[in-house]
């Protein structure tokens, strides 16, 4: 059975190494990286944040949101922030793993 690099492999093979050593860093053409995306993310849960803290705002002075919005806005709020927090814990996880792997 024969054992190939991992950079053979076209899904991951954009993953070089850090910038200087002469190895590729880069995402290939049409996708973005994973800091990219991460940081995507985290701006679409601020803004659903932001959002379901004006909508509170809104209900609380008497402006025109209907409770259900209300609702609506902080559960979408609620939801993304615990898929944000499952997604920061798989990633520490993963952290901690490399770190306990012996070379």
């Amino acid at each position: 059975m024969e054992i190939k690099d991992i950079t053979n492999f076209p899904a991951i093979a954009g993953l070089g190494g850090p910038e200087g050593t002469g190895k590729s860093g880069a995402a290939p053409a049409g996708e973005g990286s994973f800091a990219s995306a991460l940081k995507r993310s985290l701006t679409e849960v601020n803004a659903l944040q932001q959002k379901a803290d004006a909508a509170i705002t809104a209900l609380a002075t008497g402006g025109k949101v209907s409770l259900h919005e209300t609702m609506i806005a902080m559960e979408q709020a609620d939801v993304s922030f615990r898929m944000m927090m499952q997604v920061r814990n798989k990633i520490v996880e993963a952290y901690q793993e490399i770190l306990r792997m012996q070379v």
